[in-house]
Parts: C-alpha cells; sequence; structure tokens
C-alpha cells in the first residue's frame, strides 16, 4: 500500500466515531475523508485487502432485504465488511477502512451514471459477484427529472460490464437481468435464480413487455409478478434455466414453507456444487421470495464452507421473524378484528407486490387507503391506480403522500370518476404527526375487516409510526 494511501487510511480511521454516528453522510464520512486525500482510484487498493473478494447488490427493488439477508447467511461462515442502505462509493470506502473481513457485501442503489458513477465503481472495487435483484423503469427519476430506461438500464449494466473474472447472480424470471448475464456468459460465470412453481401467478393486466435483445415484443407463457416470468422472443433470447430454484410453496397465514433447490458454480472452491432447504419462513410476501432466493444464491456462490450451505441456510430462514423487513416496509399487521396491509409503495411495481400480499389475506370488502405521488409523478399515480383497481375495493381513501395537495386532489378526482364515493383528507406533509395519527385511526375505525394502505409518503417515518401504533394498540 503506497504512502498516501496509508496516510489517508490512518486519517479516516481516526474520524471512525463520527462515521458511526448514523445513516447518510454519517456512514460515509472515513470514505470520503480517504478519497478526499488519496482519491477515489486508491479504493481499489482498499478492495485489494480483501482475500476473495466484494460483492455488490443492486436492482430496482429488494436490494436492502437481500443485502441484509445475504450478511445473515455469510457472516456464520466468514468475517465480512458490509455497507448497505447509504448507497455511495464513501460508504463502500468506509467499510473497508473500517471493518475486517475476507469479503464485502455492499449494497449498491444507481439510478443514472452520473450520480451513480457505476463504471467507476466496478473499476475501484473490481467486485468478484454482482448480485442483480430486478430491473424496472419506476426507479429511473432522479432529482425530479425522468430519466430514460435505456439510460437507467445502461447504468445498472455498467457494475457488471467491466468484469472479467467472478460471478454474476441474477435474476432468470426478469428478463432485463436475464440478459445482463446472457451478455456476459462467455467472460464470467453466471448463477442464474428463479421460480419454478404453479402456485405463484399475477392477476394483473399484462403489460407488453420488449425483448432486451431485439426489442421484439416477449411472450409470456406465465408471470409470476409483473415483467417476471416465462418468455421467449422468436429472436431466440429466452428465459434461462434457473440454477437455484423455488419448487415448492405451501402458503398459511401463519407461516410459508418453502422447498428450495440448486446446482451451482461456487467461486472460492472453483467447484459446482448442489443443495436442497426446505424452509419455514413468516408470510413475508411474494417479492421476499425473490429476496430469499438471491441471497441463498450469492451466499452459496461464495461462501468458502460449501458443506455449511444446507444447514445455515436452515438456521438463518428457519428462525426468521419480520425484523430482518427495513422500516416502512409492507406488512399485514392483525388489529382487533381486522387485517391491515400498510407500507411504502411509492413506484407502480412496488404497489403491485403489496397488493399481491394483502390479496391472499382478502376475504370479504376490502377498504383502500391510498397515499398520492407528487407534482410531475403522473405515470406513478397510472400504476397506482391500476393497482386500486385490480384489488375491486369497496371504498376508496386519498390522502397527499407527497407534498402536494392541490396534485393529491387531482389524483382523488380521477379516482372519483371510477369510485364516486371515495373520500379525500387533506393532510398537510409538514404536519406529519398530524397525517400520521390520521392514517392510523382511519385504518382502526374503518367499518371493514380488510383495509390496504399504501402509496408514497416519507418511507420510514411515516409508515413505521403507523405500524408501530398499530402493534402495540
Amino acid at each position: 500500500m503506497s504512502v498516501k494511501v496509508s496516510i489517508a487510511k490512518l486519517l479516516a480511521q481516526i474520524g471512525g466515531p463520527i462515521s458511526k454516528l448514523g445513516s447518510g453522510s454519517g456512514k460515509s464520512f472515513a470514505g470520503i475523508v480517504f478519497t478526499k486525500i488519496a482519491g477515489i482510484d486508491a479504493i481499489s487498493e482498499l478492495s485489494h485487502d480483501l482475500d476473495i473478494g466484494s460483492i455488490i447488490l443492486t436492482g430496482t427493488n429488494g436490494k436492502t432485504t437481500t443485502t441484509t439477508l445475504l450478511i445473515k447467511l455469510l457472516s456464520n461462515d466468514v468475517p465480512i465488511r458490509s455497507s448497505f442502505e447509504s448507497n455511495t462509493i464513501n460508504a463502500i470506502a468506509s467499510a473497508l477502512i473500517q471493518q475486517k473481513g475476507d469479503i464485502g457485501v455492499f449494497e449498491y442503489g444507481i439510478r443514472n451514471k452520473k450520480y451513480g458513477i457505476p463504471d467507476t465503481v466496478q473499476r475501484v472495487v473490481d467486485p468478484v459477484g454482482v448480485v442483480y435483484t430486478t430491473i424496472s423503469p419506476e426507479h429511473a427519476q432522479v432529482a425530479g427529472v425522468k430519466n430514460p430506461f435505456n439510460e437507467y438500464y445502461e447504468a445498472k449494466e455498467l457494475l457488471s460490464k467491466g468484469m472479467d473474472n467472478g460471478v454474476i447472480i441474477t435474476n432468470c424470471d426478469d428478463p432485463r437481468t436475464a440478459f445482463l448475464g446472457y451478455k456476459k456468459r462467455d467472460d464470467v460465470k453466471i448463477n442464474y435464480y428463479g421460480l419454478e412453481v404453479d402456485d405463484i401467478h399475477d392477476f394483473f393486466d399484462a403489460d407488453v413487455i420488449e425483448c432486451p435483445n431485439c426489442g421484439k415484443e416477449l411472450t409470456y407463457e406465465k408471470r409470476f409478478l409483473n415483467h417476471r416470468g416465462i418468455y421467449s422472443c422468436e429472436c431466440g433470447f429466452k428465459r434461462p434455466e434457473a440454477d437455484v430454484k423455488l419448487t415448492n410453496v405451501e402458503f398459511t397465514n401463519e407461516k410459508w414453507m418453502l422447498t428450495i433447490e440448486g446446482d451451482l458454480f461456487n467461486y472460492p472452491t472453483n467447484k459446482h456444487v448442489s443443495f436442497k432447504v426446505d424452509l419455514t419462513v413468516p408470510p413475508f410476501g411474494f417479492h421476499n421470495i425473490y429476496n430469499t432466493l438471491a441471497s441463498i444464491t450469492a451466499y452459496a456462490t461464495f461462501t468458502p464452507k460449501t458443506e455449511n450451505i444446507e444447514s445455515t441456510v436452515k438456521d438463518v430462514f428457519n428462525n426468521l421473524d419480520m425484523s430482518f423487513i427495513p422500516p416502512g416496509r409492507f406488512e399485514v399487521v392483525k388489529h382487533e378484528n381486522k387485517l391491515i396491509g400498510l407500507g411504502q409503495g411509492d413506484n407502480g411495481d412496488a404497489a403491485k407486490i403489496n397488493a399481491l400480499f394483502m390479496n391472499q389475506f382478502i376475504d370479504g370488502p376490502l377498504e383502500f387507503i391510498y397515499t398520492t405521488p407528487d407534482v410531475d409523478e403522473e405515470e406513478i399515480f397510472d400504476d397506482h391506480f391500476e393497482v386500486i383497481k385490480a384489488l375491486k375495493p369497496s371504498h376508496v381513501i386519498v390522502v397527499p403522500g407527497r407534498k402536494s395537495i392541490e396534485k393529491a386532489e387531482e389524483y382523488y378526482n380521477i379516482i372519483k370518476k371510477e369510485y364516486p364515493d371515495a373520500e379525500f383528507y387533506p393532510l398537510s406533509y409538514d404536519e406529519m404527526t398530524k397525517r400520521i395519527n390520521k392514517l392510523y385511526e382511519l385504518a382502526i375505525e374503518s367499518e371493514y375487516d380488510y383495509v390496504i394502505m399504501t402509496g408514497c409518503g416519507e418511507e420510514q417515518a411515516m409508515w413505521e409510526n403507523i405500524k408501530q401504533k398499530l402493534i402495540k394498540r
């Protein structure tokens, strides 16, 4: 390690207590100090200090949950350095400086090339693993500007495009992420994960999905969730076979039983490994089945102790509770005689997943309490409105989810044409406590036994406060 890098690392370590104060820039402070002194390219010297290497996780949805689960799994077998929720190169550098471990596990959110610098991250971190959850257009908006989806997609691709060693782990049910693996199949190993069951299916109207290879419309034999499913194209591109797959599932209101089988390449041993596990997990939502598959695939790919795969996976998932889900995410809470599903759904894909999760519990009339998007977010509203109509609620309540009450009322007036008895509550974003209390009140005083409350809002502060009030009552 060069003298300049050694000095930068020492000064960054001195700032360690400050960097542990909280989320955001606090978690990135040591990395900021380091890159100011040594430059961003010097992060490559920190990366090469790892015996196995770094894994970077990205995607539109599921990054934080998948990263959290992977950390739980890998830390049983090997010391790790990790960073999640703070999606910056400085957060990765901070983890490399402050922590000890043989492998790095880093969540990295990318919305465009300018802010996400994915090609730079790939070059300086030099990951031996890149994990893709799913890629869809919902997060293509940055700083109030809607970016073309092809640019958003390219930014995601750049995180692995320069790889010439290691493994890409990607969702084969998503044609966009599957294609990223397809294009790199001659350069690195690809481990795919997906579903092979008949019990999960999408009930929303099918969107036209373009083939990422030729641009023609994909033909779907089956859809699991939105654009994820069994697909093919006349150009020859089709869903790859899954290396890790869900082969059986049983749903109940209290628990889910999952059977997961794998036969995949393990990076540290340079060998193929096989496993099969039967898991019992909380009813944590269809999206978390994919997060489970992604984390198990990444774990089985990078653990140096392949003999532990089945026992570690069983131990982690059979003892899982809902606390692994990040604050504010969608959950179904039992409150007296009601089942209330609530949580963040700030884009169309997330709201659809919330609806699919809630739908398994609905056994009677439903009330939909909808929190709206803001100005210039009409596309999000259009997706949300499709979700509302798909659930066929008996009653709809509309509340501003963002700052603009005027825009929320415009959205309400559109909804009112479909649901004439819909109600509107013009609650101020600046009076968040009042908004939280009213949403809580609307949920518990609803005349319906089934209530879903989702849409936009402060991801953690609003949703988690309402959720805790419901649980504690």
